[in-house]
């Protein structure tokens, strides 16, 4: 081969050279790129707003919901809690004694005022007991007027020198002992007074009957002998529906948020839309080892028909005003 074709064959410097426009323009598009990822990435304020269509609309209401939390603290609203609603006093009328039923005048949900009659038992035995001890009274009266027309007699006769001193101390001790005597019949007569009226049970308080414990010709005790089959030991139960107060479990990680007379808003799961004020009425003296919680009882400020006892309720507790 001679040197005219090795010559042509030869690859001259200039070809050897790269295109670096090309090179540059690669690494421009890529560093352009990386910069316009950065910007979409890089988070601000203003994420929430930059979006498109539909999504910047959910965008919004993801916002929204994220700043109730920040308004209700704004209201002084501490935490919720839920609870039950109770009678601050539930009333049981049980009898005195064994006795029978021989009336009841009112029924579930009935209203009661206080010193009404509701509850009647069979009086037979007292009304006997009570003839008994008038009659008793009635002869130790009887005895003292004798008792005393013989010790003026003896005074008399005293006086005459018929009969000695001796006799006349005599007949005023039989006087004495027979006053005695008539004033433990008086107080007999009181105590079977006193049964008899225990036939008869009143309301104590104005309130409803929450619930009938017993019927008419039931026996009833005033203590209960064990087991299911025994004498019932109520026969009424009465309470205020206007005394209402919301029992809560408290938490611990709650407790040190909460003090008396502290105010709250009660609100009743079956209406949640009524709203009641209340203040923290009771706190226990001490915690429920086995459950980490503390008792604490609400009281709820102008009850009304909604608020109905064992119902759910959630109460807020709120920041000192």
């Amino acid at each position: 081969m001679n040197s005219d074709q090795l010559d042509k064959l030869r690859i001259q410097s200039s070809d050897r050279r790269r295109p670096w426009g090309g090179i540059f323009a690669i690494f421009a598009a890529v560093i352009l790129l990386t910069g316009v990822a950065l910007f979409f990435a890089w988070p601000r304020d203003s994420d929430g707003r930059r979006t498109f269509g539909k999504t910047r609309a959910a965008a919004t209401n993801s916002t929204a919901s994220a700043t109730t939390a920040p308004a209700q603290n704004t209201n002084g609203l501490l935490f919720t809690v839920s609870g039950y609603i109770i009678n601050r006093e539930r009333i049981e009328l049980s009898p005195r004694f064994l006795g029978v039923v021989k009336w009841i005048g009112v029924k579930k949900g009935d209203a009661v005022t206080n010193g009404q009659v509701v509850v009647l038992l069979d009086d037979a035995e007292q009304k006997a007991r009570l003839a008994e001890a008038e009659s008793r009274v009635a002869s130790a009266r009887v005895t003292v007027s004798k008792t005393e027309l013989d010790y003026e007699r003896i005074r008399k006769l005293i006086a005459a020198n018929i009969e000695s001193k001796q006799n006349e101390d005599d007949f005023r001790l039989r006087v004495e002992s027979a006053k005695a005597s008539l004033k433990e019949a008086d107080a007999h007569l009181e105590l079977n007074k006193t049964y008899h009226d225990w036939t008869v049970i009143r309301s104590p308080i104005n309130g409803v009957v929450m619930e009938k414990l017993a019927v008419a010709g039931a026996l009833v005790t005033p203590q209960s002998f064990g087991g299911t089959r025994g004498p019932s030991t109520a026969v009424l139960a009465v309470a205020d529906p206007k005394d209402l107060q919301v029992e809560i479990d408290l938490n611990e990680e709650y407790v040190g948020k909460v003090y008396l007379q502290q105010p709250c808003r009660v609100s009743p799961e079956a209406y949640p839309k009524k709203i009641y004020t209340g203040y923290v009425a009771e706190m226990a003296p001490e915690a429920n080892r086995q459950k980490g919680t503390l008792q604490i009882k609400v009281q709820i400020r102008d009850p009304d028909q909604f608020l109905k006892p064992e119902l759910s309720a959630k109460v807020d507790f709120l920041a000192k005003p």
